[in-house]
């Protein structure tokens, strides 16, 4: 049987979760804003009633400070402080991944990409096909023969698999791992990733589609003109710590448990209470086939 593990990008599910209902945000009786865990909890169930993965996991990010942080310390220093109804969301979703019996992943001082990078490239070695759940297109870099993004539905468009050639296509490059080399010249703003100013996506995608990697950009900056060859002379060094900061480390010290990832099936009655005490009544009806009263 062919082995599918499917690692969830915790913190950018919720988000996109969150926001996905615009104006038109859900409560239960008590005033408890549930957008964020009804959102959550549709994508997990229709990953595991439409792709039947054998394993499942679910990365957070750590709550200490991570190393890119400790390295630049404007690092999402930007980022807009959580909303409070994601605050109170969050203890009822790791509940409800529990009910599931999935294992919540996390090591102190990495973010969910590090600890999806590290388990992806285990799993890989192991003979797993990985699905890397998140709508975010970093996680680009680290897409191989068997290793994959897969970026859930919305608003009624099907799930998008991106595997190599998606990935070339994308980005106009060789390789995924080139993907670094973008952001490291087009920088990330949702990161506060700097990059090199004057730089977009089309001009990064084009002069790495032509020199291959920032380093040998540098090499031949003199073949630049103008603007753009005094912007990458100037800000060479940005470009070189914003590649580290885009670079999802895939060495984190956590282990890759085959045993505790598989997916054994949810505790029904434990299910039921979360939806109870969340008047997720559609939900338990279609789901659990149970009636909320």
């Amino acid at each position: 049987m062919e082995k599918k593990l499917f690692l969830l990008d915790a913190f950018a599910l919720i988000y996109r979760a969150y926001f996905a209902f615009g104006n038109n945000h859900r409560y239960n009786s008590k005033g408890l804003n549930t957008s964020a865990i009804l959102g959550f909890t549709n994508s997990l169930i229709e990953v595991l009633q439409k792709e039947k993965p054998t394993h499942i996991g679910v990365a957070f990010d750590s709550p200490t400070i991570t190393l890119r942080q400790e390295a630049y310390e404007e690092y999402k220093a930007q980022r807009e402080e959580m909303p409070e109804d994601i605050r109170t969301s969050i203890p009822y979703i790791k509940q409800i991944i529990e009910a599931f019996h999935i294992p919540i992943l996390l090591k102190d001082g990495y973010e969910a990409d590090d600890v999806i990078g590290t388990l992806a490239k285990k799993a890989e070695k192991k003979g797993f096909y990985v699905f890397m759940m998140t709508p975010d297109k970093d996680f680009a870099q680290l897409v191989s023969d068997h290793i994959f993004i897969y970026k859930p539905s919305r608003g009624g468009k099907p799930p998008e698999i991106w595997g190599v050639k998606e990935v070339r296509e994308r980005f106009g490059i060789e390789r995924p791992e080139q993907v670094i080399d973008i952001l490291a010249l087009w920088g990330d703003a949702s990161d506060n990733i700097p990059g090199i100013p004057g730089i977009g996506e089309k001009t990064a995608i084009k002069l790495i589609s032509r020199y291959g990697s920032i380093e040998n950009l540098f090499k031949h900056v003199n073949e630049l003109k103008g603007k753009l060859k005094e912007n990458v002379i100037k800000y060479q060094e940005q470009a070189v710590m914003s590649k580290a900061l885009a670079t999802i480390i895939t060495d984190v010290p956590i282990e890759f448990n085959e045993n505790e990832l598989k997916y054994t099936g949810y505790d029904e009655e434990k299910l039921l209470e979360i939806f109870s005490e969340l008047e997720f009544k559609t939900l338990a009806r279609r789901f659990l086939g149970k009636e909320i009263v």
